[in-house]
């Protein structure tokens, strides 16, 4: 009933705005005309102004900043600011409605819980969330060995040693590099794997269907969880869990003050690999046709494809067993002698993928700043990891039942409000 009625109020929420904003547009015709051409300045100069360093930066930051500072001005002194914020608090409803309407709990088959469960901690991910919830308690309450992640250990001679002493399932507290560690060697030995959500953006459990914000539930998974078979990727042999970045963010997490001032050293690495003569012209790549292609301002290769540029589960995987890896290239290609407008975004999928360059290429794999050896050879390993999950949680991505498409979804929000919306075709969803 939830979901009906969050589906009634983004039909009519959202009727109402697109409404709105065409009386909005139409009665404000020049001021909205002026709005729009001080918007496309500043990205204009903006984009200028990252490309270069000096005066010519400062230049064209300024004026990207004072052409959205006019567009802003030109709203206010026109007197109809509440109808704009209107027409903005409309939109929000309807997106936050939407969300809601495409909210499923999936029931995963039950199995029989590991009778001798560990837990690998990292007591620093996340901010110290392992000692802020007790972890270390929790899990020995609920039958786990828990093993802390020293300073100067290997997780994973850690995660082999447990096996060696009998451990019949792993499950990994802390980010999601030590989580692709964890779940290597858990697929590798076909044994079940937990993903708690104790590191810092947690984007695996997120895709999996794990409830971020309920860490310490998240242990269940080894009491009474349901289990699912999901993907893992990997490049030269190394697994990751969410995806490889090559390119301007792979340069910039390299540099040594990344981590204390991460815009400013990402802005100093534009001009390097987008500026004359970047770096980034060194990558090769065959793109879904056949065609070979060089460079790319970034290059992003994920275990399964993410859903981007959308209002509604944009940055989110709807699927992580789809035995694809996702392949998105930023920034046009500098293919030789191919004139015209390219795209600035190309996705694809494909089970195997190719990066080549004369020279090691920086890679960010699953956040941590590695180098390789060229060429890069990326391919999926279908349903190898055996993932338990708590039964209070989702148990799937929050993008899994959201439409592709403002039409499907339509049509599927009008089908939820009517009772006979689709069931989510990786299993049996429950209404929450």
């Amino acid at each position: 009933m939830r979901r009906r009625i969050a589906a009634a109020v983004a039909l009519l929420v959202g009727a109402a705005t697109i409404v709105l904003g065409v009386v909005v547009a139409v009665s404000e015709f020049p001021r909205g005309l002026f709005v729009l051409g001080c918007v496309v300045i500043a990205a204009v100069a903006a984009w200028y102004g990252v490309l270069r360093r000096g005066i010519a930066r400062v230049v064209g930051l300024s004026v990207a900043g004072l052409a959205l500072a006019g567009a802003v001005v030109l709203i206010i002194v026109d007197g109809k600011f509440g109808v704009d914020l209107l027409v903005l608090v409309g939109l929000l409803i309807t997106l936050a409605a939407t969300r809601a309407s495409f909210a499923a709990h999936v029931d995963l088959p039950r199995v029989a819980p590991p009778q001798r469960p560990v837990l690998f901690y990292n007591p620093l991910s996340g901010g110290g969330k392992a000692e802020r919830f007790a972890l270390a308690k929790e899990a020995r309450d609920r039958g786990y060995e828990p093993i802390e992640l020293k300073r100067g250990d290997e997780l994973e001679v850690l995660v082999r040693r447990a096996v060696d002493r009998g451990a019949d399932g792993l499950a990994m507290a802390g980010g999601d590099g030590s989580q692709a560690v964890v779940a290597a060697v858990a697929a590798e030995l076909s044994l079940p794997y937990a993903c708690i959500p104790a590191g810092t953006r947690n984007h695996f459990a997120l895709d999996l269907g794990v409830d971020r914000d309920d860490v310490v539930g998240a242990l269940d998974a080894f009491v009474d969880g349901g289990e699912r078979r999901v993907d893992l990727a990997e490049v030269n042999g190394r697994v990751f869990v969410n995806n490889v970045s090559l390119g301007v963010y792979a340069e910039a997490v390299q540099r040594s003050g990344y981590r204390a001032a991460k815009i400013r050293t990402i802005l100093d690495t534009v001009p390097d690999a987008l500026g004359a003569g970047g770096s980034d012209l060194d990558m090769r790549w065959t793109g879904p046709g056949g065609h070979g292609h060089r460079g790319g301002a970034a290059v992003l290769v994920s275990n399964n494809r993410y859903r981007l540029g959308r209002a509604v589960g944009s940055g989110t995987r709807p699927r992580i067993d789809d035995g694809l890896l996702g392949i998105t290239v930023m920034g046009a290609p500098a293919d030789g002698g191919q004139h015209g407008l390219q795209r600035p975004l190309r996705e694809w999928s494909a089970p195997s993928f190719e990066v080549d360059a004369d020279r090691p290429l920086p890679a960010g794999v699953d956040g941590e700043a590695l180098i390789f050896d060229s060429p890069l050879q990326f391919r999926i390993r279908p349903g190898v990891l055996r993932v338990r999950i708590a039964r209070q949680h989702p148990g799937s991505s929050p993008s899994a039942m959201m439409p592709e498409g403002v039409r499907a979804g339509l049509v599927e929000l009008v089908r939820i409000v009517l009772g006979r919306d689709r069931e989510s075709a990786q299993s049996t969803p429950r209404r929450p």
